[in-house]
């Protein structure tokens, strides 16, 4: 059977001051009726059963995700006690399902990605559980074929084709720098690390055995409690114990065979105000323009208001402009990480109501 999960613990912290602790990214809309989390529900069915998909995240957004996806049961959005990366994460998942359904096949995916059409991404997802099910040891990941020399995200090299669409994966690459980004372009070999997966959960569960015996040890201790009366007190005293890491660190980067389908949807992680501008059209100016406004002499920008609050400017190039009820935010386009320094000056300096 198959079964997904949805990884929904960010903090989506570069997306300050619209998002915030108690709100972040994913459960956040960005142009749309539905927020990054709705849609990721959304786009997995009908080829995932809604009773089979389950979500993990931040243990204190536990009831609200639950409000805005209803037609999941409560029990299947799980509520980390401690942010451990995505290999704890999915190492629990998986061991959840398993006990279940030990031959299930499995999606893993986050929560905050644009992924467009629908319909595309139902097929690629449909190819890989084949793929999969030819290929019962391998673990498949989504390479997205890259558009420009992007330095924040990690990059797949891909070797031999399989099959239209299909390679070996000769080896992951981190976050390059942006000489070595433009080459990897150039190259044309090389695909962004989507974080997307599809394998058998018994595959996944043994190679994280092998890898880091150590979380599974923590993992099978939470799932021998799993109905019992103290489940909670376990969860929480085992998973606060693992050393996290993600992963790619843990099992990607060193198992054999993982195999990557060639993307054919659109998709964008979304990972930045900056972003938007990929997303959605921009004016006569090049500005993404997402709020009331006015402008003279206004170019390059990314301006949003979150309410029916006029943003003016004047003589503005290459900023981003965000207002929310109680903070707004002006910075260089070119200087986005600096929003997460911020958010952490505002942890430190007493102001992290605002966070």
């Amino acid at each position: 059977m198959l079964h997904a999960l949805i990884m929904a613990g960010g903090a989506g912290t570069r997306f300050w001051p619209k998002s915030r602790i108690a709100l972040p990214k994913q459960l956040l809309s960005f142009g749309s009726n539905h927020t990054l989390l709705q849609q990721a529900v959304n786009r997995l069915t009908p080829a995932v059963a809604t009773e089979n998909i389950s979500i993990i995240t931040n243990q204190k957004l536990v009831e609200t995700i639950r409000q805005q996806v209803p037609q999941l049961s409560a029990e299947a959005v799980i509520g980390e006690p401690a942010k451990k990366d995505t290999a704890p994460c999915i190492a629990l998942a998986a061991a959840l399902i398993a006990e279940d359904d030990p031959n299930a096949t499995m999606i893993v995916m986050p929560s905050d990605h644009i992924i467009q059409p629908v319909e595309a991404f139902q097929q690629a997802i449909l190819k890989a559980v084949d793929l999969v099910h030819q290929n019962p040891t391998s673990l498949i990941t989504f390479g997205i074929t890259p558009d420009r020399p992007a330095e924040t995200y990690g990059y797949i090299q891909s070797g031999n084709e399989l099959s239209a669409g299909v390679f070996e994966v000769q080896q992951f690459k981190e976050k390059p720098a942006a000489k070595l980004a433009q080459q990897y372009l150039q190259e044309g070999s090389y695909y962004w690390n989507s974080g997307i997966f599809v394998w058998q959960v018994g595959t996944i569960l043994d190679a994280l055995e092998e890898t880091r015996p150590d979380i599974i040890k923590h993992i099978n201790m939470i799932i021998r409690h799993r109905h019992q009366k103290d489940f909670n007190d376990v969860l929480a005293r085992e998973f606060s114990a693992i050393r996290g890491t993600s992963i790619d660190y843990a099992v990607m980067e060193q198992y054999e065979p993982v195999l990557m389908i060639e993307a054919p949807f659109q998709w964008d992680d979304i990972g930045s105000w900056q972003a938007l501008s990929r997303i959605f059209p921009t004016d006569a100016n090049n500005n993404t323009i997402l709020s009331k406004h006015v402008g003279i002499d206004t170019f390059d920008s990314v301006i949003q208001s979150s309410s029916d609050h006029l943003i003016a400017t004047i003589g503005v190039k290459n900023m981003i402009i965000v207002h929310t009820d109680d903070a707004t935010l002006v910075a260089n386009k070119d200087d986005e990480e600096s929003v997460r320094k911020l958010t952490e000056i505002l942890k430190s300096n007493g102001t992290e109501a605002y966070l």
